[in-house]
């Protein structure tokens, strides 16, 4: 998988140094920009804090990548979705949580109907709702207005939208 950015704690808060990540602990996460077939684009909206993120999440340790990212599609946005193609990785330093999170992010479609999402409580906490963006371009300028109120959501935003810009990049290739 392609490598597309790496976030560090300065890239968020310039005015801070950042840490040595040697110690960190490492989380692999899935995640997809997931298309119906009106071609709208699946985010999850975090009301509490303003913003808005790709379905997916973390990885559990001997779970493959892509049962991983059908587990959490289904959890999130209700819905199974079939894997196009890879869009390709973004790794995040988090110093406040001392980790190290590699996100590996995919193209997909979603398959079959769509359910109510089986949100955790601390999804429920941060307000999460599933929000069908009507394109990429929707979903991309979405991201781009979001303000962040808290420090998870700054980093998201930021990895999110590269991601948004890369699967659209991935799409405009396909369809020359």
């Amino acid at each position: 998988m392609i490598h597309l950015l790496t976030i560090h704690e300065s890239d968020i808060y310039p005015k801070k140094e950042d840490l040595n990540p040697q110690n960190f602990k490492l989380r692999h996460a899935a995640r997809a920009v997931v298309l119906n077939a009106a071609g709208e684009v699946a985010l999850l909206k975090a009301t509490a804090h303003n913003y808005h993120k790709l379905p997916g999440g973390g990885v559990e340790e001997g779970e493959d990548m892509k049962l991983a990212l059908q587990r959490e599609l289904l959890e999130e946005i209700g819905c199974r979705a079939s894997i196009t193609s890879e869009i390709g990785e973004i790794i995040e330093y988090r110093d406040k949580w001392n980790m190290k999170q590699i996100s590996h992010c995919y193209l997909a479609e979603q398959v079959g109907e769509q359910q109510p999402p089986a949100f955790t409580q601390s999804e429920i906490d941060e307000g999460f709702e599933v929000f069908w963006a009507s394109d990429i371009e929707v979903a991309i300028q979405l991201l781009q207005q979001d303000m962040p109120e808290n420090y998870d959501g700054s980093f998201i935003q930021l990895r999110d939208s590269e991601l948004l810009r890369a699967a659209r990049q991935k799409m405009r290739s396909a369809d020359n």
